[in-house]
């Protein structure tokens, strides 16, 4: 018995210690801030040698001083046999890796000390030693490609027209630089891309061998091609790209580009394939259906290619298929993920050709899919419940199937892993901000489902605040995403971050209504003819639906907050509904036809609206925030970049005048040196505060 008393004894010791143990865990454990949140490393997107030993991968040590940011590439064994170590280390970043075909070297483009623009530099990983710049172009390099036999670089440069050479170039730029007078002078539309101002420059491809003394050749100069008006490549936020890849035998080069940027007022502008000689000459066109093609990319046996399509037609959405071309004689593509409903986003092919691996958005998650190289039925290679791959690639050399990505979700920011099928699992090949995700209090996300009045079935999300109590009342804060073709995902964000939002001990409500991506090609062509009245009620529906699952929810603190398309239903929900405490919102429209107007962007408006607003079709009249003013009631706070393009600062600028016209409860913040988000540290911190001060003086009690 005095033994049994004993034993009894030492496991309620044990269940104390245990106890006290998993107390102090939670302790340790501290609610997410905008340092913790700023401050994790940034990994770059996996680049995998051809022979499957080695990733490099860029890294991003973050600072509140820019001055002390640091940008830097590292590289990891694929066996795990060491930890990832740094291969350089210098002010300025690098970006555009590729690695040479034999596995030994890199290339990479960055602006070092002494570069008046960014070059191409060459880094020997097999023998070590510094970085050697291959290019001196005065017009800058980028994104480098190695020639199949390892002997050339192909990249790309922003030109001026008409420049045979460099000489011409440095040429052209003194004589600009020598004006007295400063004007931009334009013809046709578009004159603005997001924070800047168009000017002439064009996008061209060049070719330098690695010979001593080479010289690069620019192989679009004197074409037809760029002498059309609207000329261009794929349009970003920063230059236009042309997405070119060499051919199997590195006699030719795929890219992309349009000639009808001029028309982008008044029509959907299409990009091309086109095939020009390694020797220069005239392109080729490869494509002439109306649809868009981008991103081309070569299987590894050679024997065909492929690239993302998209229909130009006068509906608001259409899904990215992969077509199929063969090569060399290139016929009419073939559709192979015609059946399957989803957009492709990333693309990587097994070594063997047979099969191709893609990643795809599905509610909430972007998960890994396989088909036949052929085409065939599009398969859920493996299910995921948290989180989001991106930047899949594989080694198209290894003697086996090898595939990473990155993974993140809310709670884990982005590393690089390496992904078993057979195990349906992944591994971790970097693991910089494991611990400091360890560290903070926060919970993965809840999902839920509601059936809307209109019938439809929407997808929630919910993120929970720190040291939560299923017992306690909690405001909530409904947080709209922007687009509107996106969707809220299961992953880290510097923005919008869920945690940080809820960290005041609100609960954060994500909806994805229609005209989201990640449920279907019609789902998120829904929103056509309807920008706001149906996707506001599906998101009040799903607030409704909360507030009967999650009894933490409290039903009298509700508050709105929502950026671009966000900031636009944000506003919608001001001149519709009175049952949000307070509002907040960035870079949101307020007058469609003003928009219209202003913004660098005008077609697809039209089309989403049903034609342009002077016919005053249904849509300008029923569904233009402005146009509601009347009944304008709740506290709301604006926010907008100074450079932004897209939602011009007039838009907010109107709305802080009605605000201000009807005496409604309002705080305007305008940040001179940011565009569509705010992207400065001091700036984001600034944001966050504002926005949680704005909030607790309205859900406070």
């Amino acid at each position: 018995m005095k033994r049994l008393k004993n034993f009894c004894a030492c496991l309620l010791a044990v269940a104390l210690a245990l106890s006290t143990g998993a107390l102090a865990l939670a302790q340790d454990k501290a609610p997410i801030s905008h340092e913790s949140m700023w401050l994790m490393k940034r990994i770059g997107a996996p680049v995998p040698s051809p022979d499957g030993k080695w990733v490099v991968f860029s890294v991003v040590e973050p600072s509140y001083d820019e001055r002390e940011q640091s940008s830097d590439l590292w590289i990891v064994p694929t066996d795990k046999s060491a930890k990832p170590r740094r291969l350089t280390a210098t002010r300025g970043a690098e970006s555009g890796i590729a690695w040479s075909p034999d596995s030994r070297q890199i290339a990479f483009a960055a602006r070092r000390e002494g570069d008046e623009a960014a070059q191409i530099y060459l880094l020997n990983i097999a023998e070590g030693g510094e970085a050697q710049r291959l290019t001196s172009i005065s017009t800058g390099a980028r994104g480098p490609r190695w020639r199949p036999d390892g002997r050339a670089i192909l990249f790309s440069s922003t030109v001026f027209p008409g420049a045979i050479d460099d000489e011409a170039n440095k040429k052209i730029a003194a004589e600009r630089r020598a004006l007295k007078y400063r004007a931009r002078v334009y013809d046709s539309f578009p004159i603005r891309n997001w924070d800047h101002w168009l000017d002439d420059t064009q996008t061209h491809l060049l070719i330098q061998s690695l010979s001593a003394g080479a010289i690069a050749k620019d192989l679009l100069a004197g074409t037809r091609l760029v002498s059309e008006r609207g000329f261009g490549g794929r349009g970003t936020s920063s230059a236009d790209e042309l997405d070119a890849v060499w051919s199997p035998d590195g006699q030719s080069i795929l890219f992309t580009a349009t000639t009808d940027s001029h028309k982008a007022a008044f029509a959907s502008v299409a990009t091309n394939l086109y095939r020009i000689s390694a020797e220069g000459g005239e392109p080729e066109r490869l494509t002439n259906d109306g649809a868009s093609y981008t991103r081309p990319l070569f299987r590894p046996d050679g024997k065909a290619f492929y690239a993302n399509r998209t229909e130009n037609n006068q509906k608001a959405y259409n899904l990215d298929r992969l077509a199929m071309f063969s090569w060399p004689a290139v016929g009419a593509p073939s559709i192979i993920t015609s059946g399957f409903d989803r957009s492709v986003g990333g693309l990587a092919f097994s070594p063997d050709s047979k099969t191709i691996y893609l990643t795809a958005e599905d509610a909430g998650n972007e998960k890994l899919y396989s088909l036949a190289a052929n085409g065939g039925e599009v398969r859920l290679a493996m299910d995921m419940t948290r989180g989001v791959y991106t930047n899949l690639a594989i080694p198209d050399r290894a003697s086996s199937t090898l595939i990473f990505a990155n993974w993140e979700s809310v709670t884990n920011p982005a590393e690089i892993v390496r992904i078993d099928l057979a195990s349906k699992t992944h591994a971790h090949l970097t693991e910089f901000n494991v611990a400091a995700a360890a560290r903070i209090d926060w919970q993965p996300l809840r999902h839920f489902w509601v059936t809307v009045k209109s019938g439809k079935r929407i997808h929630n999300m919910i993120a929970l605040p720190p040291a939560f109590d299923e017992n306690k009342k909690y405001p909530l804060l409904v947080l709209i995403h922007g687009g509107p073709h996106g969707m809220w995902r299961d992953q880290f964000f510097l923005r919008w971050n869920y945690h940080l939002l809820a960290r005041p001990g609100y609960v954060v409500l994500l909806t994805d209504f229609t005209g989201s991506t990640g449920y279907g090609e019609k789902f998120a062509q829904d929103i056509q003819g309807d920008p706001f009245i149906g996707p506001a009620n599906e998101i009040n529906d799903s607030v409704d639906e909360a507030l009967r699952q999650f009894k933490f929810i409290d039903s009298a603190r509700l508050a709105a907050a929502g950026a671009s398309y966000g900031g636009h239903l944000v506003n919608w929900l001001q001149a519709t509904t009175t049952r949000y405490r307070c509002l907040i919102s960035h870079a949101g429209l307020i007058n469609l036809e003003s928009q219209w107007g202003t913004s660098d962007t005008i077609y697809h408006r039209e089309v989403n609206s049903g034609g342009p607003h002077w016919e005053q079709g249904r849509v300008w009249r029923e569904q233009n925030p402005i146009k509601f003013a009347k009944n304008f009631r709740t506290p709301i706070m604006l926010t907008v970049g100074e450079n932004d393009f897209r939602v011009p600062l007039n838009q907010t600028i109107e709305n802080w005048s009605v605000l201000q016209r009807l005496q409604i409860p309002s705080r305007l913040i305008v940040f001179p040196d940011e565009n569509h988000w705010i992207q400065r540290a001091e700036n984001s911190r600034f944001f966050f505060r504002e926005v949680h001060d704005w909030l607790r003086k309205y859900l406070s009690n």
